[in-house]
């Protein structure tokens, strides 16, 4: 049942994040409001499967103007620190030059695991996205769902553009970061850091928005029936 497999890898991709988890199991709880003779009948439409693939489509193309922008960034700073890690092998300190490239690994090391917590939050995103869709063609109210999603849109665009900052300042030199270029870095860290954490939040707040959402919908029908 597609709906019980979206929810289902929701809940899995959450347990990814060193964040809070209590809505993941809030989230398996919209999966049951819904009955399995309804899911079968939602997915069967032709025309809801072409608006989903439409859309899914529309966040792709969204997604790669975002992420070329983001590569663009990332691939220049990786192109300088490979002309930097060039720029050794002429280091006549041997100790110096092993410290300068270790120094050099580890900063792309960390930019990397930034690069990982951001697919994963895409890809979380884009599950949400989906369920709002179904719900929605059921007659769900997704309004608040849809800002929750923005506002995690909004806040991984911003984490993402603070972590392409702090890539172009890593790759500057092989020498130690100036006093002020640490607390620069510290700062984007941190920020880029607290939006992941707020990203997550509202990725969370829109599933719960659904679970309460369905919850309504199911109250009103009850009553009209």
């Amino acid at each position: 049942i597609g709906l019980y497999i979206s929810l289902f890898l929701i809940g899995a991709f959450v347990f990814s994040f060193s964040t809070s988890l209590a809505w993941a199991e809030e989230a398996t709880e919209v999966d049951a409001m819904i009955q399995p003779d309804q899911i079968r009948d939602l997915e069967a439409r032709p025309a809801l499967t072409q608006e989903i693939q439409a859309i899914k489509e529309k966040m792709q193309a969204e997604r790669q103007v975002l992420k070329d922008k983001i590569e663009a960034a990332r691939t220049e700073a990786k192109t300088k620190m490979e002309a930097l890690r060039e720029s050794l092998k002429t280091e006549k300190d041997q100790v110096k030059a092993k410290i300068q490239e270790a120094r050099l690994l580890g900063r792309e090391k960390a930019l990397e695991r930034f690069d990982s917590k951001f697919e994963k939050m895409d890809e979380l995103k884009e599950r949400v996205d989906a369920l709002i869709v179904k719900f929605e063609a059921k007659g769900v109210d997704t309004t608040n769902a849809k800002t929750f999603v923005a506002t995690a849109e909004t806040k991984l665009t911003e984490a993402k553009s603070k972590i392409a900052e702090a890539s172009t300042l890593l790759a500057g030199s092989t020498n130690q970061l100036t006093a002020e270029n640490k607390e620069k870095l510290r700062t984007l860290v941190k920020e880029a850091q607290t939006l992941l954490v707020d990203a997550h939040k509202a990725l969370g707040d829109a599933t719960k928005s659904l679970k309460d959402a369905v919850k309504a919908k199911n109250a009103v029908d009850a009553t009209n029936n």
